[in-house]
């Protein structure tokens, strides 16, 4: 069985979200805080965490901070803001993933069976014989190291995280060098390019999974 532990101050939340997910089989724990919810970590292991941005004592930015320092658990962060600078600082502080409030119930489901089953919970990414290992921050293919720089490994891990999304330049941008970077969004062209033929070079059929969504951006295809 799936365990989930959902972490919101208000208990209606907690109890509107337990009626969603536990008829679909997941066990939910319920806590009010962020202070409890770093504690629950030493009790109980979890597969994923559903965790509200806005919270009195510990707000989900902090705690979703504390979590990952403590585990590699997947966070799905609940929130009534829509603003990309939220998710965005979301993202870079470790969130897996984001969902806004009001949500229907259908895709609050598939988002979390989307990444469960990706399995972010590891800090492996396996795709065809290729290996991001975000612990030792390399990249294999077929037993054989393909050197990246730390900008190039960062893009291609916000890639692979999240197959079939289309991020664009700006938002890719923003991730990797930080809001406040006056770098041009031809930079990003730059990475990738150097990227592909790096990763080409070694044999794996890059062209098949790193598509250019013209004048857009990019996006990883499974």
């Amino acid at each position: 069985m799936t365990r989930i532990l959902l972490v919101d101050d208000e208990q209606r939340m907690l109890d509107l979200l337990s009626l969603y997910l536990t008829p679909h089989g997941f066990i939910c724990d319920q806590e009010l805080s962020g202070h409890q919810a770093i504690k629950q970590l030493d009790k109980t292991n979890y597969d994923l965490i559903l965790l509200d941005i806005m919270m009195k004592d510990l707000d989900g930015f902090a705690t979703c901070k504390k979590i990952k320092e403590k585990a590699n658990i997947p966070i799905i962060m609940l929130t009534a803001k829509d603003q990309k600078k939220d998710i965005l600082h979301g993202l870079n502080i470790g969130a897996d993933d984001y969902i806004t409030k009001p949500f229907d119930e259908e895709i609050l489901l598939a988002r979390i069976e989307a990444l469960l089953r990706r399995g972010v919970n590891h800090k492996n990414i396996e795709i065809n014989g290729l290996i991001w290992n975000e612990e030792s921050h390399q990249l294999h293919y077929e037993h054989k190291e393909i050197h990246l720089t730390p900008k190039e490994f960062k893009i291609l891990g916000i890639l692979i995280k999240r197959p079939n999304q289309v991020y664009e330049r700006e938002y890719l941008l923003e991730l990797v060098w930080g809001f406040e970077t006056d770098t041009g969004g031809r930079t990003i062209d730059s990475h990738v390019r150097n990227l592909r033929e790096k990763i080409r070079r070694e044999g794996f059929p890059i062209d098949n999974h790193l598509k250019t969504i013209w004048g857009v951006g990019y996006k990883w295809m499974k």
